[in-house]
This record gives C-alpha cells, sequence and structure tokens, in this order.
C-alpha cells in the first residue's frame, strides 16, 4: 500500500499548494467569490463537471448500480439532465446578471424583500450539503489508513476549508480542475474497464444476473420521477451550481461549457452504473450496497493504480464539499450576515470584502466540520437539503425568470408556504418518504399563483431594471466587465 499512501498524499498536499497559489490571485471580492468573472470554455466545463459530481454520485452511483443493475444511473443522469437544461435555457441570462447569490436574483426581480428569507433557506440547503460530502471522507479514509471516523471528518474537511479559505474560487476552481482529470482518468479509462474484465465482460454479467439488472426502467417509474424532481430541478436553482454559472467569461461559455459538462455527468452516471453492476458480480453478499465501490477498489487493482482510484473518489467528493463551502459562506454574508446589518456592500474590490468573505468560509468550514462529526446518516442529511431547495425556493426562482406577472409578496407566500409544508409533511410522513416534495412543491406554486394575482403587479421600473440586467448592460455598481483569460 505505500505507493498507494504516497499517490493520496501527493494529491492532498497539491491542493494545499494550489490554495496557496489562488491566494495570490484572489485579491478583489469578484476574484475571490465568482473568479474575476472570467473562466474560459475548457476550465468552465471541467470546474462545472467537478462540482455536479460528488461522493454521492460515485460512491451511491456504483452503490445504486450494485442494488438496480444499469437503472441504478438514474439518480446521476438526472443530475446531468438538470445541468443540461439549466445550461441551454437559463445559463445565459444567468451569467449576464452580473450577481453573486440566488437571493441578489430575486432582489433584481422582485424589487427588494425577498433576499433574507430566501437566503436562510438556500444557506440550510449548501450546509447540509456541504455536510454530507464531508461526511463522506470517513469511509474513503477508512478504506485507506483503517482510520477513526471523527479524525477522518477532520482531516478531510480540514484539507478543503484550508485551501477555500486561503484563494476562495480561484482556489476551488483549479482544485477541482484536477479533480476532473483524476476523476476523468481513475473512474471511466481505469475502473470501468478493469470491472467490467475481472466480472468476465457483459456477456458474463448478464448470464450471472438476473435481467431485471438490465432494465434501464428497473428501478421503478415513481423513484425516476423523485429524482427528476429533486435532482433535475434542483441543479436549476441551487446556490453552488449558480455560483460556477457566475464564474463564464461570457454566454457562450456558461451555455456550451455546461452543456459539455451535462454531457459528462451522462457518460458518468452510465460508468457508475456498470460497475456496480460489475461489483454484483464479483461479489454478490455484500453486507451495504455503498461498499460496492471501495470493495472493488481494494480488491482487483493493482498497486498504484488503486491508489488513483480512490485520489479520484476523494477528488468526487472535494469538489462538491468546496462547492458547497463556498456557496454557503456566500449566502451567509451576502445575503442574511449584511441584509441583517443593512449594509449591502456593492463589488468594489476592496480588501476587507476579501477578508470577511474569507472569514466566513472559515466560520462556516468549523460549523461544517463540527456538524458532519454530529451527524451519521448522510442520505437523510442530504434529502433534507434537496426538499427544502426545490420546495422553498424552485417556484419563485423560475417564476421570476418565466413570469411578468409574479410579484414579491407572492415569492415570499412561496417561499414560506413551500417550506412549512416540506418540513411538516417530512415530520409526518418520514425524512425519506417522497409526499413531502410533491406536496410542499404543489403548495409552493399554489401560494405563489394565488397571492400575485390579487397583490399589485411589480413595479415598472424594477422590471425595466430586470430587463436591462438580463440583457447584459450591467449597472456601474456591479463592477467591471470580465477581462477574457485563456483556458
Amino acid at each position: 500500500m505505500a505507493v498507494d499512501y504516497t499517490v493520496i498524499v501527493v494529491y492532498l498536499a497539491g491542493m494545499l499548494a494550489m490554495g496557496w497559489w489562488g491566494m495570490r490571485r484572489a485579491r478583489s471580492k469578484s476574484e475571490f467569490l465568482v473568479a474575476g468573472r472570467r473562466l474560459g470554455p475548457v476550465m468552465y466545463s471541467g470546474t462545472m463537471a467537478a462540482i455536479v459530481l460528488g461522493g454521492a454520485s460515485t460512491i451511491g452511483g456504483v452503490g445504486l448500480g450494485y442494488q438496480y443493475g444499469l437503472s441504478g444511473a438514474w439518480m446521476v443522469f438526472t443530475i446531468g439532465l438538470g445541468l443540461l437544461a439549466l445550461s441551454v435555457f437559463f445559463s445565459a441570462r444567468i451569467a449576464r446578471l452580473k450577481v453573486y447569490t440566488v437571493s441578489e436574483m430575486l432582489d433584481l426581480r422582485y424589487g427588494g424583500r425577498a433576499g433574507v428569507i430566501s437566503g436562510v433557506v438556500m444557506w440550510a440547503y449548501t450546509l447540509m450539503l456541504a455536510v454530507t460530502s464531508t461526511i463522506a471522507y470517513a469511509t474513503i479514509f477508512d478504506v485507506l489508513f483503517d482510520m477513526n471516523r471523527t479524525v477522518a471528518i477532520v482531516l478531510g474537511g480540514s484539507i478543503v476549508v484550508a485551501y477555500s479559505t486561503l484563494g476562495g474560487m480561484w482556489s476551488i476552481t483549479l482544485t477541482d480542475m484536477v479533480q476532473f482529470v483524476v476523476k476523468t482518468i481513475g473512474v471511466l479509462l481505469l475502473l470501468l474497464p478493469i470491472a467490467v474484465v475481472k466480472a468476465g465482460g457483459f456477456g458474463e454479467m448478464k448470464a450471472k444476473l438476473p435481467t431485471g439488472y438490465f432494465d434501464p426502467l428497473g428501478i421503478g417509474g415513481e423513484t425516476i420521477f423523485t429524482y427528476v424532481l429533486i435532482y433535475t430541478f434542483g441543479m436549476l436553482i441551487g446556490q453552488d451550481i449558480w455560483q460556477r454559472v457566475f464564474t463564464a467569461r461570457g454566454d457562450r461559455t456558461a451555455k456550451w461549457g455546461g452543456t459539455v459538462a451535462g454531457t459528462y455527468c451522462l457518460v458518468y452516471a452510465l460508468a457508475g452504473a456498470v460497475i456496480g453492476t460489475a461489483a454484483k458480480v464479483l461479489y454478490p453478499d455484500l453486507a451495504s450496497a455503498d461498499a460496492a465501490f471501495a470493495t472493488i477498489v481494494k480488491d482487483e487493482l493493482p498497486v498504484g493504480v488503486r491508489g488513483l482510484v480512490l485520489a479520484a473518489a476523494l477528488a468526487a467528493v472535494m469538489s462538491t464539499s468546496s462547492g458547497a463551502l463556498i456557496a454557503c459562506a456566500t449566502v451567509a454574508n451576502n445575503d442574511i450576515w449584511s441584509r441583517l446589518r443593512g449594509v449591502v456592500s456593492a463589488d468594489g474590490g476592496e480588501r476587507d470584502e476579501v477578508r470577511g468573505n474569507r472569514l466566513f468560509i472559515l466560520l462556516m468550514g468549523v460549523a461544517v466540520i463540527v456538524t458532519a462529526i454530529a451527524l451519521n446518516n448522510v442520505v437523510e442529511a442530504l434529502t433534507v437539503a434537496y426538499n427544502l431547495l426545490v420546495g422553498g425556493l424552485l417556484v419563485p426562482i423560475l417564476g421570476g425568470l418565466l413570469w411578468r406577472r409574479g410579484t414579491v409578496q407572492g415569492a415570499l407566500a412561496s417561499v414560506v408556504a413551500g417550506g412549512v409544508a416540506v418540513i411538516g409533511l417530512m415530520a409526518g410522513y418520514g425524512i425519506l418518504a417522497n409526499e413531502p416534495v410533491y406536496y410542499g412543491l404543489l403548495a409552493s406554486l399554489a401560494a405563489y399563483l394565488a397571492v400575485s394575482l390579487v397583490t399589485p403587479a411589480t413595479d415598472p421600473a424594477v422590471l425595466a431594471a430586470w430587463r436591462e440586467r438580463l440583457a447584459g448592460r450591467t449597472p456601474e455598481n456591479a463592477g467591471p466587465s470580465p477581462v477574457p483569460v485563456s483556458q
């Protein structure tokens, strides 16, 4: 294992070095939070794919393949569909707004007063997303070093907090690009073909497994529908995803770079399901489906390759964790703390803006690590996060983009009705039930439509300013135009 350990240690040291290098570039709020809004198509595509394909997509995707066969690809597949929909239909408009958070977009569209409430919901989502990613370090470091759970969470979480705090989005972008390459080599180019060969090829896999393992709908129609509702729509509105859209240097980069990343997700989904199916042939009686990834890596891969593939799993977790962490800190500082203090600062590039956001990343990072140590159930935490996000914010965000008659009162009613309904129904039906997000979304939609129609229409001046921003005519106080850089 010495060679495998060396690969992992070099990888982790490289992540910290990227953080130090990024610190030298992040000299303004724009550089720190959105990489100066100047990523080219190659870096944009790689980093966008890295953030959406985390530990759940890698370890969880293989586990679903182990449990259900090829239809286990649906969870990650719906993530890819969501990213494609965001990129094709909305990303260009989102990038032109030149904002930092989803709540700022809501304030622009509705004329203020939506920021704090929507910010609290988004903060809860990004916090739980960061927590679930951080918990996954325990699994990976246990396989690598037989490490205590708490120590593993502190070690993995501290590395992510360190490079994220140092350089903000520049450090995260650089590390995510490395992580994208490592994941591509480790999972797609190495683990996938080796797993299929070890299982005897597709013919042998079909002979040894029930036919349901090769049914594309074997996981069940209701499960697929729920995945679409939670993950496809979740990709459209998450702060962690939007903050990456804000890094694009132009409309075309946001649209076509995101389309490439979404297509990559579809391939990654199928690869994970095939690896899990191969693991079912090799290890038919594993106690847990989520152990399939670690087991096949540990037992079937040669020295050195094993270390690279485990580094790929670590990369998947770190990319999602760092993206969720900076999103959580950005929302906490810009949408909650600044608004409660009555201070909404413009992007002037002052160093105190960088220091303030850096401090919030550090504080949120500590909160994430402590929460991750206290919690055990990753699935429940992730379900709570996405239920709140989709049930509370999907309707007012998409309504603001698509329906002129939507009002700020309707948006606030939608957030409150959806959020309360989701929380109440999770208490009644159970956290993992499908009903909370179904009925929560309906409650949010009903409140948005009803209240918007009975309240005065949004001020025409607000809508005119909104249209100007959507057209890319950004006011001076939103910061200078981005300067293209090479990708």
